[in-house]
């Protein structure tokens, strides 16, 4: 494979357009998680969405490694992001929230071909997420989880794996901030008044 990835994502403040990240929604893959894949994946997607309540069905789109299987397959590593979204779809049978009936649709309803190279983390998630912000602002999805796993640096140095997970949704859209009842920008303004009526007694 012949390609040098890069990335760099600008996360900003709330403008009200834009989707925003679930901070409330964070899987990570700690050292007691275990190192078996179904022990990752329930680390890393089942646990955070349990804390609030969200099902897998919930999620429109996973975005685990997505290393391009025309690679990958020849080169004996398989489809790597049909993989991960078949063993998040038998997480979803074991739970309950997927019938074993509903296993395959679930793969091709809630997940996506590989279309990354295989570099390092450049493939887990984050090429979806340019994809992914525009398909909420057209509406045709509603929310989607990056899934960042694996590590062959890490791995080789202590046989333990990495992961990390987070939500992006459609924006609400902005609401006045409430201070103590009352807005925002009603704060501002009675401060500049306030500023005004000073510098008129010091003039």
């Amino acid at each position: 494979e012949d390609t040098l990835g890069a990335f760099a994502v600008l996360v900003s403040e709330n403008d009200g357009v834009n989707p925003i990240v679930r901070t409330d929604v964070i899987g990570r893959h700690t050292i007691g998680s275990g190192a078996s894949p179904q022990a990752v994946m329930t680390a890393i997607v089942t646990n955070p969405l349990d804390r609030v309540g969200i099902s897998l069905k919930d999620i429109d789109r996973f975005a685990p490694e997505l290393q391009n299987p025309e690679i990958t397959v020849p080169a004996g590593a398989g489809n790597v992001p049909e993989a991960n979204y078949k063993m998040i779809a038998a997480l979803g049978v074991k739970r309950g929230d997927l019938e074993r009936k509903e296993l395959l649709s679930f793969v091709a309803e809630h997940g996506m071909p590989g279309y990354a190279p295989t570099q390092g983390h450049i493939p887990s998630g984050v090429p979806f997420l340019g994809a992914g912000r525009d398909m909420i602002l057209e509406g045709s999805i509603k929310n989607f989880m990056l899934i960042g796993k694996g590590s062959l640096f890490l791995a080789r140095l202590t046989n333990l794996f990495d992961g990390i997970s987070i939500v992006v949704e459609k924006n609400p859209g902005l609401e006045a901030e409430q201070v103590g009842g009352v807005s925002a920008d009603e704060v501002r303004r009675l401060i500049a008044e306030a500023m005004r009526e000073l510098a008129q007694t010091l003039a």
